[in-house]
C-alpha cells in the first residue's frame, strides 16, 4: 500500500512541476513576441542608398548608404543579398533609393527597395 501512495504522490508532485513550468515559461514567450515585434518594426526603419552595381544572375546588389541603424552599421558600400530577385528588376545604376535589410543565416539580406522620394 505505501509504494502506491508513493508512486501517486511522486506523479502528483511531478504534474504539478510540469503545471508551474508552464506558467512560468508563458510570461517569457510573451517577452519573446514583444522582442520579435521590436526587431521587425527596427527592421523596418527604411535607410537612404544608392544602387552602384546590380548583379541580378547573383542575386546581388551594391549600394552605398548611409546609417543601418536596426543594425548598428555606420555608412558604407556593400554587396547585399536580394530576399527576392525581383526587388532587382527595376534597378538602375545610380538609382537613389530607400532600403530595408535585415541579417539572416549570416547575410545581409535587402527586403525591400523603394525609390527615394
Amino acid at each position: 500500500m505505501k509504494s502506491h501512495i508513493h508512486v501517486l504522490t511522486t506523479t502528483l508532485s511531478l504534474a504539478a512541476l510540469m503545471a508551474l513550468g508552464s506558467a512560468f515559461a508563458q510570461p517569457h514567450s510573451d517577452h519573446g513576441h514583444a522582442q520579435a515585434q521590436a526587431t521587425s518594426a527596427a527592421a523596418n526603419d527604411l535607410t537612404d542608398g544608392e544602387v552602384r552595381r546590380i548583379d541580378a544572375a547573383a542575386g546581388k546588389v551594391t549600394i552605398k548608404h548611409g546609417e543601418i541603424k536596426s543594425l548598428d552599421m555606420p555608412p558604407m558600400t556593400m554587396v547585399f543579398t536580394a530576399a527576392e530577385p525581383g526587388l532587382l528588376n527595376n534597378l538602375k545604376v545610380g538609382d537613389k533609393i530607400r532600403f530595408v535589410v535585415e541579417q539572416q543565416q549570416g547575410k545581409m539580406v535587402v527586403t525591400r527597395i523603394v525609390p527615394a522620394s
